[in-house]
């Protein structure tokens, strides 16, 4: 069996500690430009990010300011500009990855498979017909065909000045 080693990731993989307020990875993101922390988009309430440890190319999140851990506890502007911002989110990866699906969603506690689950996040996450190749079943590995800061840099570029409809 081959190895593919990916030594950066044991920092994710041995913490198991859940972040509060003062190092949640979420809460901090937007106190660092754009391009280091991979935002391609900042609104009122709510800002987007591509995730740092991808699903798939292009694989973006979608994260309130405040510090909140369920769905329950967004207020009303949080969870319209959330809904919004997904929206945009579908349209610019669609136009600028040329995806033919997503997967949406919300892993909310540690019991449900939220990997932080201190801080409410949206997953949203391109698929295409051709990407399922031998190498998640073969090697066990996901293989991303693009930097991430190519593609936040392409998605950001891509973002339109208005998010609306």
């Amino acid at each position: 069996m081959q190895r593919l080693w990916a030594p950066h990731r044991m920092v994710y993989i041995a913490d198991t500690h859940q972040p509060d307020e003062h190092d949640c990875p979420f809460c901090r993101a937007p106190s660092f430009d754009d391009a280091q922390s991979l935002i391609v988009h900042r609104g009122a309430s709510a800002y987007v990010l591509l995730n740092l440890y991808p699903y798939n190319n292009g694989h973006l999140l979608v994260c309130p300011y405040r510090h909140i851990s369920t769905y329950d506890e967004a207020d009303a502007a949080e969870v319209a500009e959330i809904g919004a911002l997904t929206q945009t989110a579908m349209r610019v990866v669609r136009e600028t990855m040329d995806c033919q699906g997503f997967n949406i969603g919300m892993n909310q506690g540690a019991i449900a498979g939220a990997g932080i689950a201190a801080h409410l996040h949206q997953h949203i996450v391109p698929r295409w017909a051709a990407d399922s190749n031998f190498f998640p079943i073969i090697a066990k590995t996901k293989s991303l065909p693009q930097l991430l800061g190519d593609v936040r840099q392409r998605i950001a570029a891509a973002w339109p000045v208005d998010p609306g409809p």
